[in-house]
C-alpha cells in the first residue's frame, strides 16, 4: 500500500529544496525524493573541498558523458552534476549570480502569450530573490538581508585576483561592488553562499531548519522512474530504494526538480516527450510532448592561461605542510585559502561594445587550469587561467533517452559552439582578455600565456583552440521549457504546469525558456519559491 502526500518533491537540488520548505512551511505534508546522498561532508562543506572530491571521483558527482560531438572533432565532454541532497548548491563554486533583470523581461515577453499568464519580469521575480537572501552586505530595494540563504563577501582575494581586477580598470571596465545591483558590467569580486567560510546549500538553508517537522518525509538514494499517470491526472510516482520499487501518491501536486538532464528523462519515462522517440524505446505514449529534452542551453567555457613569474597563487597550497597549514587556519580561525572556491574574481564585459550589455562572464582562476598534456614539459606551476564564459550562446543541444531503462543514463548532446555565432564571440573574448593578461599589474607578475598558443592568434587557431578545450560551465537549464500557448516545443505553460497534465509542474533550471545571464544557482531557487507560491494559490 503506497503513502499519500499532499504533495511530492522529485529531486532535492537548490529549487526542490526551496519548494519544500516553503510548501511544509505552509503546513503542506510533503515527500521530498532525492536520488543523491546526504550533504553533510567535510569536504563539501569547506569551499574547495568539492574540487578535490571531483578530481579524485566521488559519489556526491554523477557525471554524464556527453555524445560524441561531431563538430568538435568527435570529442565527447564530461559534464558533472551534484548526487547530493542540495544538488548544485552542495557542489558549486558557490557564486551568488542572478542574470540581468532584462532576462526576466524577456522571458515575461515569451509568455505572455498564454491564457492564463502570470508576470515573469524583473520586478515581478525580484521579491522572491529577496525572500530567500540574508546577505552579510546589501539590504536595499535589490537585496534581502534576512532570508535563510547567507550571501557573504569572499573569504579571502587571493593577489592574483585582485590584479585581474585592476588589469580590467585598466583596460577600460569599471569596478563594480555588485554584480547583483543596478548595473551588471564591470570587474570586481562576487559574493558567495557561505557563513564564515562555510558552505550555505540549499539543503543547509531550507532542509535542515525542518528536521524535526513532521509534514516532511525526505527520502535519500531514491531514484525516481516514472510518474503516475491515471485518468490523465498525475498522481504519483515510481521509486526505487534500497528497499526496491516502491510508490508514492499524492492528492495535490507532482513537482519535479530533478536537473536539466534528468527531468526530461523521467517525462519521457512516464510516456511524456516526443512520440517518435519514446516509440523507439517501446514506451507507451501518454501525450506526445515534441519540446521534451530539447532547447537545452548552457554557458560554454573556454580558458586562457597563463604561467606566472613567481609564486602567485594557489599552486601548492592543496598538498604537504601548505595543506596542514591552510587546515589549522580554517579550524582554528575560519580564515585562509580553505574560505574560497579560489573563483573570488570576475568581470561582465562587451568587448566589442563596452556601454551595451555584457556578452562575456569571465572568472580569474589563480592556477594553471588545463589538462595535464597541455601543461608543456615543465609540467605544473604557479600561474592564473581567465575561464571565458558566453552568457547567452546561440547553439542549442538536445536530452534523449538511451534507453526505457530507468537505471540508465540520459543520453546528452550540449552543442557547445556549434553555431558559428558562438565560436566568432568566443575568439573575440580571447583577444580580448589576452590584453588583460598584457595589462599591468597583472602583466608584471605573468611570464607567458601557455594556451592558446600566444605566436597564432589568427582565427583559424583560435576556433581550434575553442573547439579543443571548450567545456561546461555546469549550468544546464532549459529542457522543459514554458512557453506561449502556440509554441509546439513549450512543455510547460507560465505556471510551470506540464501542458495537457493536471497536477504535474516542473520548477528547476529546464523550466527556463532561455538561460539567464550568469550563473543558475540563485534563479533556481527563486524558481522552486515562485513554484510553491503557484502550487499554493499565492499567484
Amino acid at each position: 500500500m503506497s503513502a499519500t502526500y499532499d504533495h511530492i518533491v522529485v529531486g532535492g537540488g537548490s529549487a526542490g529544496c526551496v519548494a519544500a520548505w516553503r510548501l511544509v512551511n505552509a503546513g503542506c505534508k510533503v515527500l521530498l525524493l532525492e536520488g543523491g546522498h546526504w550533504h553533510r561532508h567535510p569536504l563539501l562543506d569547506m569551499p574547495p573541498g568539492v574540487f578535490k572530491l571531483l578530481k579524485n571521483g566521488s559519489k556526491f558527482f554523477k557525471i554524464h558523458e556527453s555524445v560524441p560531438q561531431d563538430h568538435l572533432g568527435g570529442r565527447t565532454t564530461e559534464i558533472p552534476q551534484g548526487n547530493v541532497l542540495g544538488g548544485g548548491s552542495a557542489v558549486n563554486g558557490q557564486a551568488y549570480v542572478r542574470g540581468r533583470p532584462s532576462d526576466y523581461d524577456g522571458w515575461n515577453e515569451i509568455l505572455r502569450g498564454n491564457n492564463d499568464a502570470i508576470g515573469w519580469s524583473w520586478g515581478d521575480v525580484l521579491p522572491h530573490f529577496k525572500r530567500l537572501e540574508g546577505n552579510r552586505t546589501f539590504k536595499n530595494d535589490l537585496h534581502g538581508g534576512d532570508g535563510p540563504l547567507v550571501v557573504s563577501e569572499p573569504g579571502q582575494i587571493n593577489e592574483m585576483a585582485r590584479w585581474f581586477v585592476q588589469s580590467l580598470q585598466a583596460q577600460g571596465e569599471p569596478f563594480n561592488p555588485d554584480f547583483n545591483g543596478t548595473e551588471q558590467r564591470g570587474a570586481g569580486y562576487f559574493q558567495f553562499t557561505y557563513d564564515k567560510g562555510q558552505r550555505v546549500s540549499a539543503a543547509y538553508a531550507f532542509i535542515e531548519p525542518l528536521k524535526d517537522d513532521p509534514n516532511l518525509t525526505l527520502m535519500l538514494q531514491a531514484s525516481v522512474q516514472e510518474v503516475i499517470v491515471e485518468n490523465g491526472r498525475a498522481v504519483g510516482v515510481r521509486y526505487r530504494d534500497s528497499s526496491g520499487l516502491q510508490e508514492a501518491r499524492t492528492d495535490g501536486e507532482v513537482i519535479l526538480s530533478a536537473g536539466a538532464y534528468v527531468t526530461p528523462k523521467i517525462l519521457m519515462l512516464s510516456g511524456l516527450g516526443p512520440a517518435d522517440h519514446l516509440a523507439e524505446h517501446g514506451i507507451n505514449v501518454v501525450q506526445d510532448m515534441p519540446g521534451v529534452g530539447q532547447n537545452l542551453c548552457d554557458h560554454p567555457d573556454v580558458s586562457i592561461v597563463a604561467r606566472a613569474n613567481g609564486p602567485y597563487g594557489y599552486y601548492g597550497q592543496d598538498r604537504g605542510w601548505n595543506m596542514i597549514r591552510n587546515g589549522l587556519q580554517f579550524k582554528l580561525f575560519g580564515t585562509g585559502p580553505i574560505t574560497t572556491t579560489g573563483l573570488e574574481a570576475a568581470c561582465f564585459v562587451n568587448p566589442t561594445e563596452p556601454d551595451a550589455p555584457p556578452t562575456h562572464e569571465a572568472y580569474c582562476i589563480p592556477i594553471l587550469y588545463l589538462p595535464p598534456d597541455m601543461l608543456e614539459p615543465e609540467g605544473d606551476g604557479y600561474g592564473a587561467s581567465i575561464q571565458i564564459v558566453l552568457l547567452q550562446p546561440h547553439s542549442r543541444g538536445e536530452v534523449r533517452l538511451a534507453s526505457a531503462d530507468p537505471h540508465a543514463m540520459p543520453l546528452v548532446s550540449p552543442n557547445f559552439l556549434k553555431d558559428q555565432r558562438d565560436i566568432d564571440a568566443m575568439i573575440t573574448g580571447l583577444r580580448y582578455f589576452r590584453r588583460t593578461f598584457e595589462t599591468p599589474p597583472l602583466a608584471d607578475r605573468i611570464d607567458r600565456i601557455i594556451a592558446p598558443d600566444p605566436s597564432d592568434f589568427s582565427d583559424e587557431a583560435l576556433a581550434a583552440h575553442c573547439r579543443k578545450m571548450v567545456k561546461t560551465n555546469y549550468h544546464p537549464a532549459g529542457t522543459v521549457k514554458m512557453g506561449a500557448d502556440g509554441d509546439a516545443m513549450a512543455v510547460l505553460d507560465a505556471k510551470m504546469r506540464v501542458r495537457g497534465i493536471p497536477g504535474l509542474r516542473v520548477c528547476d533550471m529546464s523550466a527556463v525558456p532561455n538561460i539567464p545571464a550568469g550563473n543558475t544557482n540563485a534563479p533556481a531557487m527563486m524558481l522552486g519559491d515562485r513554484c510553491a507560491d503557484l502550487v499554493l494559490g499565492k499567484l
